[in-house]
C-alpha cells in the first residue's frame, strides 16, 4: 500500500510548477499591457500632432468642371455645291483673313460664266442695232411731220411713222432691261466662280478638318463645314455649375483655373456671364457660367478639362488656421466693413458670418489649454482667425500614431 502512495507527492509539486508558471505569465502579460499607460510618458502634449498659426489667404470658392473654347472661331463651309478639289492647310496652320483654305471644282461654274458673258455681248450688239432702228424712226417720223405741215404727206402715213418711232422706243427699253437681267446673273455666276475657292473669313489657326480632299458637297439641303478657324489668343472658359452654387455666382466676380499638367499654374479671369437656360443630364440640373482668358503663350488649347474656382469671398494676409484644428460652436454675427477690412478682408467680398471654436494651444509649460477662439472667412480647408490666437501658437491639428482613442480630438463639424 505504502509503494501505491509514494508518487503522489511528485504530482502535487508538477501541478504547482504549472500553476506558478501560468501565474508568471499573467503577471508578465499585464505589465506589458499596462506599463506605457501606467508609468509611460506623463508628457500631456505627447501623442498629438500640432499646426502653426500663421498668415495667409482664405478663400471660400465655389468649384465647378469646365472645358475651354475658343473665344471666336467659325466654322467654314461650301457655298456652291461640287467635288472638293483642293485643302491648302492642316490642322494648326496659321491663317491670315483672305487666305486660300480649299477649292472646289471650277469648271460647271466657269462654263456658267462664260455663257453669261456671251449672251450679254449678244445683248449689248441687239441694243446698238435697237438704237439705229430708233434713230431712223425719229428721223421718218420727223420727215412725215414735216410733209403734213405742207400738205405732201397722208395721215395714214404720219401715223404709220409715229407708230414706228413709238415700237423702236419700247423695243429698246426691253432690250436694256434685258441686259440688266443678264448683267445680275451674270454678277450670280461670278459671285459661285468665287465661292469655289474658299477664304479664310478671319486670322487665327486651322482647329479642325471635317471634309475630305476629293469629297462631293452639297450644298441644296445644308451647308457643309470644311474646317474651323479660330482665334487662340483668347480662350473661353465654359463652365458647369450646380443648381446648388449657381446663386452664390456674381457677374464680374474674381474666377481661376487649372488644368491638369499646368503644375500649380493659375489663369485668372472674372465672370463674364451666365445663361439662363441650364443642361440637364440624367435629372442633374447644371448651368453654364463663362469668362474669358488671354492665352498670350499658346498653353491652353481646345476641350482642355479646368478645374475651375469662382471666388465668392477672400482675405488676404490673415491669421489662418485648418479646419480640422476646431471644433466649431454655435454662428454669430456678421463683422462690419470697418472690421473685415482690419482682419484682412478684401472690402468688395461678402464676409461669412462670425462663429466661434475652440481649439486646444500648446502653453510654455507643455501643458494644453482649451481656449475659445473667433474665426471669420472659411473654406473646407482653412478658417481665417479673427481673434483668440497669435501668429506662432502651436494648436492641436490631431492625435498622433500612438494616441489612444481617449486622447484623439473630437472631430470637427463640416461647414
Amino acid at each position: 500500500m505504502s509503494a501505491s502512495t509514494a508518487p503522489r507527492p511528485r504530482n502535487a509539486r508538477g501541478r504547482r510548477t504549472v500553476l506558478l508558471a501560468l501565474l508568471c505569465a499573467l503577471v508578465a502579460a499585464s505589465i506589458w499591457l499596462f506599463w506605457p499607460r501606467l508609468f509611460g510618458n506623463t508628457d500631456p502634449a505627447a501623442g498629438y500632432q500640432f499646426t502653426t498659426v500663421q498668415r495667409g489667404d482664405v478663400e471660400d470658392v465655389v468649384t465647378a468642371t469646365g472645358t475651354l473654347q475658343p473665344r471666336e472661331y467659325v466654322d467654314v463651309g461650301a457655298q456652291v455645291s461640287g467635288q472638293l478639289k483642293k485643302i491648302h492647310v492642316e490642322v494648326g496652320t496659321a491663317v491670315k483673313a483672305g487666305d486660300l483654305l480649299a477649292e472646289i471644282d471650277p469648271t460647271v461654274y466657269l462654263s456658267r460664266v462664260d455663257a453669261a458673258r456671251a449672251q450679254l455681248r449678244n445683248l449689248r450688239a441687239q441694243l446698238k442695232d435697237r438704237e439705229a432702228q430708233l434713230t431712223l424712226a425719229q428721223i421718218q417720223f420727223r420727215r412725215q411731220t414735216a410733209l403734213m405741215t405742207e400738205d405732201a404727206t397722208t395721215t395714214e402715213a404720219l401715223q404709220i411713222a409715229e407708230a414706228s418711232l413709238k415700237s423702236s422706243a419700247a423695243q429698246l427699253e426691253a432690250l436694256r432691261a434685258q441686259i440688266e437681267q443678264n448683267e445680275s446673273t451674270l454678277r450670280g455666276d461670278e459671285a459661285n466662280l468665287q465661292y469655289a475657292r474658299i477664304l479664310s473669313p478671319m486670322t487665327g489657326t486651322v482647329v479642325s478638318i471635317t471634309a475630305r480632299q476629293g469629297q462631293t458637297l452639297n450644298t441644296n439641303q445644308s451647308a457643309p463645314v470644311i474646317l474651323r478657324v479660330a482665334d487662340l489668343s483668347t480662350m473661353t472658359v465654359q463652365t458647369q455649375v450646380s443648381e446648388a452654387d449657381i446663386g452664390r455666382l456674381k457677374i464680374g466676380m474674381d474666377a481661376y483655373f487649372t488644368t491638369l499638367g499646368s503644375q500649380g499654374k493659375r489663369w485668372q479671369g472674372t465672370l463674364a456671364s451666365i445663361e439662363p437656360t441650364p443642361t440637364v443630364t440624367n435629372n442633374v440640373v447644371l448651368y453654364n457660367a463663362l469668362f474669358d482668358v488671354p492665352n498670350t503663350d499658346g498653353l491652353l488649347m481646345t476641350q482642355m478639362t479646368a478645374q475651375v474656382f469662382f471666388v465668392v469671398a477672400r482675405a488676404t494676409d490673415v491669421l489662418q488656421l485648418p479646419m480640422g484644428a476646431l471644433t466649431l460652436d454655435t454662428p454669430q454675427r456678421r463683422p462690419s466693413r470697418k472690421e473685415a477690412r482690419a482682419g484682412g478682408e478684401t472690402p468688395d467680398t461678402e464676409a461669412q458670418p462670425r462663429r466661434s471654436a475652440t481649439v486646444q494651444v500648446l502653453k510654455a509649460d507643455n501643458s494644453l489649454e482649451a481656449r475659445s477662439i473667433e474665426i471669420g472667412l472659411s473654406s473646407r480647408v482653412q478658417a481665417q482667425v479673427v481673434s483668440g490666437l497669435n501668429e506662432g501658437d502651436k494648436v492641436v491639428s490631431g492625435a498622433g500614431a500612438g494616441a489612444s482613442d481617449s486622447r484623439r480630438p473630437s472631430r470637427t463639424p463640416r461647414l
